[in-house]
């Protein structure tokens, strides 16, 4: 499909009413993940639409411009409150954040999977590893507090036990920073992965900035501090592949087509009819802001689209399956790896000097002090044995013992 070719109805005619806007939400009991890993990560995509369209505004002298963002922005917002509403009332936090960890696992290990460029897929499977153990820090969190086993939400499409352990993930912020994509060479698969995964991230980091202090006991807010600073890693990370070349209208032709894109590629799988029709309203919806995006580029700029999006038909769509094998694999491969500035090395073949230590033992110097590592302690205190849900034994042989947490491993 190309959203370049379709014809777009009027903006005006897609702002919604209340009626519209307050969604019916899915039922937690019987919701597919999949379905809610969708909704997050579109939640996530219109809060990156709204926050990139608002600092264009004020970064922008023209109010003629800055009206048009205006009303797109509007209907964003409208779309991110549709989605994020589909959430019931009756979901917890802890249950929620199971979810994101969910999106942050198969999403990252899908975009690996189908990335043409290795630098950026050597970034999605570095970041993956820590993802995956957070959900895992998470799973016993929830088990241990409201004896509810993870695997109840995440169904068997995940697993459910230790990745790169979150006490080594805590590096000093320049190893963060890497090379940015040139985005007039890459390929349009490139340019869309760095874009989702970007906006991914962010709305987790906001996610857990906001609301990781409202957990109701001491752990779990440490746990939520802890892991929400792994996020800003992470988000500086992926963000450092953008290209900043790229011209704010530039920009925002590229946001709004990464929307259309995602948008289809969920209605084509969406098995929830409720859920299905959020997406086709949105689909069209986005169509019109990319639409508008080509005209204000080509007034302004003097460009065509075909000139940031040659062709513009969409590449593979985002399916959500099954990536279990992905991540064993590369969790075998690539355990030991920290970031080395630009690149990425493994922990002990760090020189002793390198920046890396310097910070583990400012953070870290007291690991009875770490939520990540407390929280499987206390579970292995009342149950002797962590929380874990796997369909095979962990790849890695020091992940293996359920009753102690690794916390040498990637970290000395």
């Amino acid at each position: 499909m190309n959203p370049f070719e379709q014809k777009p109805v009027a903006i005006k005619d897609t702002i919604m009413d209340w009626r519209t806007v307050y969604p019916t939400p899915y039922n937690k009991m019987t919701v597919d993940p999949y379905t809610k890993v969708r909704i997050i990560l579109m939640n996530g995509i219109e809060v990156e639409s709204i926050f990139f369209k608002h600092q264009f505004h004020r970064n922008c002298q023209n109010n003629d411009l800055r009206r048009e963002l205006a009303l797109s922005r509007r209907i964003e917002q409208q779309q991110q409150k549709h989605i994020n509403w589909l959430k019931p009332i009756d979901e917890t936090q802890l249950e929620t954040t199971i979810g994101y960890e969910h999106v942050a696992v198969d999403l990252t290990a899908w975009l690996a999977q189908n990335e043409p460029n290795p630098y950026v897929k050597q970034a999605l499977d570095f970041a993956l590893l820590e993802d995956f153990d957070h959900l895992y820090r998470y799973a016993n969190l929830l088990d241990l507090d409201a004896q509810i086993p993870a695997q109840q939400l995440v169904k068997s499409y995940v697993d459910i036990t230790p990745g790169r352990p979150t006490i080594a993930e805590h590096r000093f912020p320049f190893d963060s920073v890497k090379y940015p994509v040139d985005f007039k060479t890459a390929d349009l698969r490139t340019k869309l992965n760095i874009l989702i995964i970007t906006a991914g991230e962010q709305q987790t980091m906001n996610f857990y900035m906001n609301i990781g202090n409202t957990y109701y006991n001491d752990l779990g807010r440490q746990l939520y501090l802890e892991i929400g600073m792994i996020e800003e890693q992470h988000v500086t990370h992926y963000g450092s592949l953008l290209d900043p070349n790229c011209t704010w209208l530039e920009n925002l032709l590229l946001h709004e087509y990464m929307e259309c894109y995602l948008y289809y590629s969920f209605y084509q799988d969406e098995q929830d009819a409720n859920v299905k029709s959020i997406w086709e309203m949105h689909l069209q919806q986005e169509i019109a802001h990319l639409h508008d995006a080509v005209d204000l580029l080509r007034k302004y700029e003097n460009k065509e689209w075909q000139q940031v999006i040659p062709g513009g038909e969409f590449p593979k769509l985002l399916q959500f399956h099954d990536t279990r094998d992905y991540v064993r694999q590369i969790l075998g491969q690539q355990i030991l790896l920290t970031a080395n500035r630009e690149e990425y090395a493994p922990v002990p073949q760090l020189p002793k000097d390198h920046e890396f230590f310097f910070y583990q033992n400012k953070v870290n110097h007291d690991v009875n002090a770490v939520a990540s590592h407390n929280v499987i302690v206390e579970h292995q205190k009342k149950c002797n044995i962590d929380y874990r849900a796997e369909a095979k034994t962990n790849p890695v042989q020091e992940l293996t013992d359920r009753t102690v947490d690794n916390t040498t491993i990637a970290r000395s």
